[in-house]
């Protein structure tokens, strides 16, 4: 949520900062609501010394024993301004609520107009067959469509052996990076997605369960960031990084294509999850080392990829800078996101109203909020069985993943 005082101190900024994702438009009509709650906000208080002014008069008129009819007329009177001004009130915030709930973080100086390839690691541009070809069998999509529906999938075999060493692999080297290990919840509730942006964003992608009033999660990010919503942490206790296992949900409205073959995109699959909460002063400092966290596990894995510095209008409402590293996948011929990081500075602080005290007597300042994925286990394990395959069609597993419990190679797949 953007900082209402900011938008009222420097609105050429604002405005500047919200035409690079279309919403420039919107910073005259906060302005105007902001203007308009500010004109009656004091008229409510002067109608409410006037109220009390009357109760005076009117008691004290009956302290006399005088007539006080006409003292109770003007209580009255004043009521009825008061009770239209309140409804005066209330309209403007709701609109002004509503408006400011809708508009999306600042984007960073730095996140480019036009998407920008940073670097490219490791040999892309080997082609050749397809991870459902690859494993044949091991994704079942079949049988997950029999059971779900489409775009569920089985996995199977030395697949969940690979999964598990994955995930058990990721938090091993997150907890050397500091990130306590979290199994959160994935039933959340609707002022959570609020209060991370994804509402209201991104309803055609959340599946609902109306009659709980919760929703599956489509990221642990949701369930990681309201660990301190509505908290004050003290500064002495920054950082705090969490790595978040879960399984998300996401209904992947509109996709279509090659995306909806194999488990590229899915309506179910596991994940672990960075968050930070830093001082504001820190978090480009800490966007950075999410980025070299997830490039030193796709270097781990000897999977080929790039770095992609998301464009400004392609960010999510929450970011206001967004990495990508997009692995290559011969099975596709181009690179393809398997991972992202994202600053997401105060804005989902502000919501979730998490903040910390810089000093002991000092007034308490939001918070900055960061999200990574570490691993996508599909798309990780997707990655692995095409850069991994051999001419026979067996997939070798990397090596860092054999001390977890991940099988040397997968075999090749019956004809």
């Amino acid at each position: 949520m953007l900082d209402l005082k900011l938008v009222r101190e420097d609105p050429d900024r604002v405005r500047a900062a919200l035409a690079r994702r279309g919403r420039a438009d919107a910073v005259d009509e906060l302005l105007e609501l902001d203007a308009r709650r500010r004109e009656l906000l004091p008229r409510v208080e002067g109608e409410r010394a006037a109220q009390n002014k009357a109760g005076e008069a009117i008691a004290e008129a009956k302290r006399s024993g005088a007539d006080a009819s006409e003292e109770i007329e003007e209580m009255r009177a004043v009521k009825a301004r008061i009770d239209q001004l309140q409804g005066d009130v209330e309209g403007v915030e709701q609109r002004l609520d509503a408006l400011i709930a809708s508009l999306p973080n600042l984007p960073a100086d730095s996140a480019p107009d036009d998407e920008e390839v940073l670097r490219e690691v490791g040999e892309g541009g080997r082609t050749g067959r397809d991870h459902l070809e690859l494993l044949d069998g091991l994704v079942d999509m079949e049988a997950g469509a029999r059971l779900s529906g489409s775009r569920f999938a089985y996995l199977r075999g030395p697949l969940v052996l690979i999964e598990l060493a994955l995930v058990r692999w990721a938090i091993e080297l997150l907890s050397e990076e500091g990130f306590e290990p979290v199994v959160p919840p994935v039933l959340v509730r609707e002022e959570a997605l609020f209060g991370t942006g994804f509402l209201p964003d991104t309803e055609q992608q959340i599946y609902e369960l109306p009659q709980d009033d919760l929703f599956l999660s489509g990221t642990s990010e949701v369930a990681l960031a309201m660990l301190h919503g509505g908290q004050i942490l003290d500064a002495e206790a920054l950082p705090r990084r969490y790595a978040g296992f879960s399984t998300c949900f996401r209904r992947e409205a509109g996709a279509a294509g090659k995306d909806t073959r194999g488990i590229f995109r899915v309506h179910q699959f596991d994940k672990v999850e960075m968050f930070s909460f830093v001082e504001p002063e820190e978090s480009e400092a800490e966007h950075e080392r999410l980025l070299a966290i997830e490039e030193r596990i796709f270097t781990a894995l000897e999977i080929p990829y790039r770095v992609v510095n998301i464009a400004a209008s392609d960010l999510g409402a929450s970011a206001a800078k967004k990495y990508d590293l997009e692995a290559w996948l011969p099975g596709q011929d181009r690179y393809r996101e398997v991972t992202s990081c994202s600053n997401t500075t105060e804005y989902q602080a502000r919501r979730l109203g998490a903040r910390y005290r810089p000093e002991r007597e000092a007034p308490p300042r939001h918070l900055h909020t960061l999200n990574g994925t570490a691993v996508a286990v599909g798309r990780t394990i997707i990655a692995i069985a095409e850069n991994h395959q051999r001419d026979d069609g067996s997939i070798a597993v990397p090596d860092v993943l054999h001390g977890f419990g991940a099988p040397a190679e997968i075999a090749a797949a019956e004809s």
